[in-house]
Order: structure tokens, then C-alpha cells, then sequence
């Protein structure tokens, strides 16, 4: 046997030890980043509160998190939910403030969800639109996102 042939199982068992060991480590590096959620800017978002546009507002996507979206409208959070049609009113105390970027320290959803009727949502060509109404007779918010031309977010 020649020494290269003989180091070949200790190659072997040093790579299968390192690869043991990234992978124990990407779980513990999971649960840490899954108690802070980052929100970052949705670029060429559009936003109308009774068919207007509101004076102060913004639209934040999860990363991660695919169907979060976070919109501030005036001084109120909002998290809405694309998969469970859901709406949740959020604690403003609980952001923090990165550059263009939210940091909200718990990724757990508010016990009730905010009230909401008429969920509307629909591909209008370039852009995904999400429209309801608070309660039964309240005012009514559209959010329209930016998506690719094969319907899938573009954030």
C-alpha cells in the first residue's frame, strides 16, 4: 500500500466528522434567527386606504417568511397574512429601526386576529393585489405588490 492510498479513509472519516459538525451548528443558528424576524422595504409597492392614498405609509416583506407582509399605515402596524387571509395589529414599541429595515424581536403572532370581511385578491398583470375591508362596513385597504411575469413575488 502506498501512503496516498492509506491517508484515503482518514480523508474520508475527517470530512464526514466536518460535515457533522455544520450540520449540528445550522439548527442552533435556525432557532436564534427565528425569534427575530427582518423586514425589508418592498420596492414599487402600492397602497390605497379607501381609494386613496395615505399620506404616511410603507410596505415590508419577511424574510423568510414567504406571505407575511408588514404594512405601517400612519402610526400602526399591521401584519397582513396572504395564506390565512389574516390580519393582525401589531405592538409599534416592538420594531426597531435598521437603515430601511424593521427588526421585530418575536415572531409570534398577536392570540385574535384584527376583523376583516370582502378578502379579495388577484393577479392584475404585473402585480399582485390584495384587497379587504376592516369589520363588515369599515374602511377598505388594497395593497398591490410587484411580481415577475410568471406570477411569483419578486422580494
Amino acid at each position: 500500500m502506498t501512503s496516498r492510498t492509506a491517508s484515503l479513509p482518514l480523508r474520508f472519516a475527517f470530512l464526514f466528522l466536518a460535515a457533522v459538525v455544520l450540520f449540528s451548528a445550522a439548527p442552533l443558528r435556525a432557532q436564534v434567527s427565528e425569534k427575530k424576524v427582518l423586514w425589508k422595504p418592498v420596492e414599487f409597492a402600492i397602497l390605497k386606504f379607501d381609494n386613496e392614498p395615505p399620506k404616511s405609509w410603507n410596505a415590508y416583506h419577511a424574510e423568510g417568511r414567504r406571505g407575511w407582509i408588514l404594512i405601517r399605515l400612519w402610526k400602526r402596524y399591521l401584519l397582513v397574512d396572504l395564506r390565512e387571509q389574516a390580519v393582525f395589529d401589531l405592538d409599534p414599541q416592538k420594531f426597531s429601526s435598521q437603515g430601511a429595515s424593521l427588526e421585530w424581536p418575536s415572531a409570534e403572532l398577536p392570540e385574535k386576529s384584527v376583523e376583516i370581511a370582502e378578502w379579495n385578491e388577484r393577479d392584475v398583470g404585473p402585480l399582485h393585489r390584495v384587497r379587504f375591508r376592516f369589520g363588515k362596513k369599515g374602511h377598505a385597504l388594497e395593497i398591490q405588490l410587484p411580481q415577475r411575469a410568471d406570477g411569483r413575488p419578486i422580494y
